[in-house]
């Protein structure tokens, strides 16, 4: 497998325009929330986490002095009804912060916030994020054209996402790989074809094993897997269009191999069809809302005017679609590529009635 450095250096964070911002007020991902990004930086102390194995996980439990420690408590709770309720306060007494982690490691440099319901013990997290306008075109095409519904918010210049369950690739692949039956290795394989032509077709880049999770769900009979992303924030900002194909990463190689060994061209070649196929039914089932996104990308700067002419010219070799060399921006190359997958795959299955 040739390896190549797609990518070199760190994306910038770009801010969000009030286009944008009218879309998810729209579309009711802009509510006013009671903490900010900022106010979970004034942290007074921190100390390092380790994982089982003991090895640095690169993100620190922090902690804030205690005349503002109670009341980023509240917040944070408050926080979470809104994220995950109608922003009711009846359960907030039920409610617990169990922890808040601070990663240094990657772009957004989250906060991770753990919230415990103290009646069942369960819990679950939340993200706290300074707000990227990359990364939100990323999870609501995501919520849109994926399998996986997810949910944010966005107010100001804060990010606030939900937890994505899985395991992250990377540990999948050095703890839980060896445990996959060959029929379970078959089903993964297909389920990485699929992520890696949905990633390719929506421009979702940067998905190492670390930036998506492995999903697996139990039926009667078998274990089905899913890939899920977890990671944002390379929508549309690399040029290169290898960046968009998680194969074309050295950490994804074991799954690469996998696909290989479990898996006939032609097989492949029928999954990639009905990845595309499904994403042009979800285009065409949600296309006011598509328009109205693509609207906000359309008059968006979130690359560079070198980065914009390499990737539609590189699309232009991959689709033979000339369209491509009209484009000024990425959310003109998004909109075309959509177009390709609708005109082409949208009327595959010559059962449907129409």
């Amino acid at each position: 497998m040739e390896e190549q450095k797609l990518i070199s250096k760190k994306k910038p964070a770009f801010p969000i325009n009030q286009q944008l911002y009218d879309y998810l007020t729209e579309y009711n991902r802009n509510i006013k929330i009671p903490v900010f990004y900022d106010d979970l930086l004034r942290f007074a102390g921190a100390i390092n986490l380790y994982d089982r194995n003991g090895e640095d996980t690169l993100w620190i439990r922090v902690y804030y002095a205690e005349h503002e420690r109670e009341e980023i408590d509240i917040s944070l709770k408050r926080m979470y009804l809104i994220l995950h309720g109608d922003g009711s306060e009846d359960s907030l007494p039920f409610l617990t912060v169990d922890g808040i982690d601070y990663c240094t490691f990657g772009n957004s440099k989250p906060f991770r916030i753990k919230i415990r319901n103290i009646l069942n013990d369960n819990h679950t997290y939340l993200y706290i994020k300074k707000a990227d306008s990359s990364r939100v075109y990323g999870l609501e095409l995501e919520h849109i054209l994926s399998p996986n519904n997810i949910n944010f918010l966005v107010y100001k210049d804060t990010l606030i996402e939900e937890h994505v369950l899985g395991i992250p690739g990377d540990q999948f692949l050095a703890e839980n790989i060896d445990t996959v039956s060959v029929r379970g290795k078959k089903r993964l394989s297909k389920e990485f074809v699929k992520f890696n032509e949905r990633c390719m077709i929506r421009l979702l880049g940067d998905m190492r094993s670390y930036n998506y999770v492995i999903v697996a769900s139990y039926d009667f009979d078998q274990v089905e897997y899913r890939i899920r992303a977890m990671d944002f924030d390379q929508q549309c900002f690399e040029g290169n269009l290898k960046v968009y194909f998680p194969q074309f990463f050295k950490e994804n190689y074991p799954f690469v191999k996998m696909v290989e060994e479990n898996l006939q061209k032609e097989s492949i070649e029928q999954y990639k069809k009905e990845e595309r196929s499904a994403i042009a039914r979800r285009l065409r089932g949600s296309q006011e809302r598509i328009n109205d996104l693509l609207a906000c990308m359309m008059h968006d700067k979130i690359s560079t005017p070198e980065k914009i002419h390499q990737l539609k010219m590189d699309l232009v070799k991959y689709t033979n679609d000339k369209n491509f060399k009209k484009c000024t921006s990425m959310g003109e190359i998004l909109k075309v590529a959509f177009n390709f997958v609708t005109r082409n795959y949208e009327n595959v299955n010559t059962y449907i009635i129409r």
